[in-house]
């Protein structure tokens, strides 16, 4: 008799976790693009496979900040197409998993982790008390995959000859919860590992006349961030961490002056390293 372990009609969690009809975890736009810049999309998307049904959200909640990143899938499929960049996007909500967390982070009550019981207030019903294994499903099956195929990208490169600036394409609320505007209208972060091209993007964006640039604002990259980290620190490779105000790439226009905007910069900062 065949074991359960072996049994066809047994299925493991990462494998009952996405269904037939549910997307890939990860989309990869203009693969093979000639641009030394990678483009990376931790929070791009905002699907909850359909075994979760809506993780208990209302439908506001499943559209606003909580479940994404407003506007970068969008600007990043425009700065793919004009600069002939690759762009690695995640499909699904950070409410199901978030991609830029360490799959063992259970976070804090300021800081959600990998999988949140509640993000910027909101409850997430669908996250609260899971087993180990239905966590793990989760990363298995949309946390990993994603990483692999940036690491995989990386690698392309490397075994081509092709030169990897990695760009991680993120965007922030206008406003914070108690009402106190934030001023900024774009943000870049930056740590430890090849910081230069950071900071030389911060200078080629300071250039531009009546734009407020924050400097690890509006928010501050550390050891909280997971994907840079892992895919750039260690490698020496230069890196971004991008934050674009959600207000300004909230619709096809403003992505597409923020791309220029974006792609200009970018392009000064590499000939100043």
């Amino acid at each position: 008799m065949a074991s359960a372990a072996n049994s066809p009609t047994t299925r493991h969690p990462a494998a009952a976790l996405l269904q037939p009809g549910d997307p890939s975890p990860v989309a990869v736009l203009n693969p093979g693009g000639a641009s030394p810049f990678l483009l990376i999309g931790d929070h791009a998307g905002n699907v909850i496979p359909s075994a979760l049904g809506d993780l208990g959200l209302a439908p506001a909640d499943r559209t606003r900040h909580v479940a994404w990143d407003i506007g970068i899938a969008g600007l990043g499929e425009i700065m793919a197409r004009d600069m002939d960049a690759v762009f690695v996007r995640q499909i699904y909500s950070r409410l199901v998993v978030d991609c830029n967390r360490r799959p063992d982070d259970a976070g804090t009550a300021e800081t959600p982790g990998a999988v949140p019981p509640t993000s910027d207030g909101s409850p997430v019903p669908g996250n609260r008390d899971l087993s180990p294994a239905a966590r793990q499903a989760r990363i298995d099956a949309i946390h990993e995959p994603y990483q692999q195929a940036i690491a995989a990208e990386i690698a392309r490169r490397g075994a081509a000859g092709q030169e990897t600036i990695l760009i991680a394409l993120h965007s922030f609320t206008p406003m914070l919860k108690d009402g106190r505007a934030r001023p900024w209208q774009v943000g870049i972060l930056h740590h430890l590992g090849e910081a230069a091209f950071a900071r030389a993007l911060i200078a080629a964006l300071g250039a531009r006349p009546g734009l407020c640039v924050g400097d690890n604002e509006p928010y501050r990259m550390d050891t909280i961030d997971y994907t840079v980290p892992r895919h750039a620190w260690s490698a020496r490779l230069p890196y971004a961490e991008i934050e674009v105000r959600q207000d300004l790439i909230g619709d096809a226009a403003g992505q597409t002056v923020w791309a220029a905007l974006l792609a200009n910069a970018l392009g000064e900062a590499r000939s100043h390293i």
